[in-house]
């Protein structure tokens, strides 16, 4: 199987980039994080591991991410999450399973309640972090220029600093899924490093307290960090996703 790749226009001139693995049977849609593109280490791990199996793949950027269109600075969860939608409803056939890494994960568990998914494999799950892990925890000082400028330039052990806008604060307020049950009938896998600087493993523990499924599974990796992509790591995520596919029958 040749990897295909190319843009689709959302609706409004920005062209999001996308790559795909054609084959058979269920396929795997992942979904990357705040800041991250569709070239990182578990992107390119479940491009590998799809392709020898000959399962169907779909990664794509948000906007304003990696080689799409549009400006990072413009980009909110509701925005990226129609990102999503717009490319997995143009590119995938059928019900897939959502592999949300970080903010991935969010988009996916929004995309649950909005269109048809087979499962759920969330790594390091972020939803709600604009609101509990980046709001709730920024001082007094940070608040304010966010409130005052729209705009606060947030260092980052990744790379450069990146914007964290009013905007995506506000927004993220809109699309809050903690705040009661969630109503998510599809299997859920959450993989949680208990190292993870970024998203507490608690909140993997919140997530599967209000998911009303019964088919819910937490994997805390105790010496995991959050991005979870050390090869142990990664067998894991192959290990987690194989018999969300089986149950597909192919």
């Amino acid at each position: 199987m040749k990897e295909q790749h190319g843009t689709l226009d959302r609706g409004d001139g920005v062209r999001l980039a996308w790559r795909r693995l054609p084959g058979r049977g269920m396929g795997v849609v992942f979904l990357g994080g705040f800041n991250s593109d569709m070239t990182g280490t578990k992107a390119e791990f479940l491009a590998g591991w799809c392709e020898a199996r000959g399962t169907p793949f779909l990664r794509f950027d948000y906007s304003g991410h990696g080689t799409s269109g549009g400006r990072f600075e413009d980009g909110t969860i509701g925005r990226w999450a129609d990102d999503a939608a717009c490319v997995i409803e143009a590119m995938a056939d059928g019900p897939q399973v959502l592999v949300g890494s970080s903010m991935g994960g969010w988009i996916a568990l929004l995309l649950a309640r909005r269109i048809a998914v087979h499962a759920l494999v969330g790594i390091a799950p972020a939803p709600d972090f604009t609101e509990d892990l980046m709001w709730a925890e920024f001082p007094p000082e940070v608040r304010a220029t966010i409130e005052r400028d729209g705009l606060w330039r947030r260092p980052s052990e990744y790379g450069a600093p990146y914007p964290i806008t009013r905007a995506l604060i506000e927004d993220g307020r809109r699309h809050l899924l903690l705040r009661g049950p969630l109503p998510i009938a599809a299997p859920v896998r959450i993989l949680q490093g208990q190292q993870d600087p970024d998203v507490p493993w608690r909140h993997a523990l919140r997530i599967a307290e209000a998911l009303t499924g019964g088919d819910v599974h937490v994997t805390l990796i105790k010496d995991g960090d959050h991005r979870l992509s050390r090869p142990q790591d990664l067998a894991l995520l192959g290990e987690t996703l194989a018999p969300l596919l089986l149950q597909d029958g192919g």
